[in-house]
């Protein structure tokens, strides 16, 4: 389960931002996760719990924002949102499209008390 690979590294830069910035508790974690990341949700959710023990995000909301798919399209010039990676062009129909984006998984941000 590479989720909680994924979860110790998100601990990690949390633990170094807390105390960069003096921070006791994390409340809530904001990860933004692209379409193609290959992140399971579920897994990540339980990793993160379980990671999290003993940190200064122990007990913390973990939110998940979805980030789309996205590929240039070079049939039209076009930067379009894809729902899987072959999928045609949804302006033109075109099959030559290169994915730019939707493989992410970063930390947006994180409340703190």
């Amino acid at each position: 389960m590479h989720e909680m690979s994924l979860c110790e590294g998100i601990r990690t830069v949390i633990e170094d931002q807390a105390r960069q910035h003096a921070v006791g508790k994390v409340k809530r974690v904001r990860l933004e996760i692209g379409r193609f990341s290959g992140v399971e949700k579920p897994a990540l959710e339980f990793a993160f719990d379980v990671v999290m023990r003993g940190s200064v995000a122990e007990g913390a909301h973990l939110e998940m924002i979805d980030l789309p798919g996205r590929a240039m399209c070079y049939d039209c010039i076009k930067e379009v949102e894809i729902i899987e990676r072959l999928d045609p062009c949804p302006d033109c129909g075109g099959g030559k499209l290169m994915p730019v984006g939707g493989d992410e998984l970063r930390i947006k941000d994180l409340e703190v008390v």
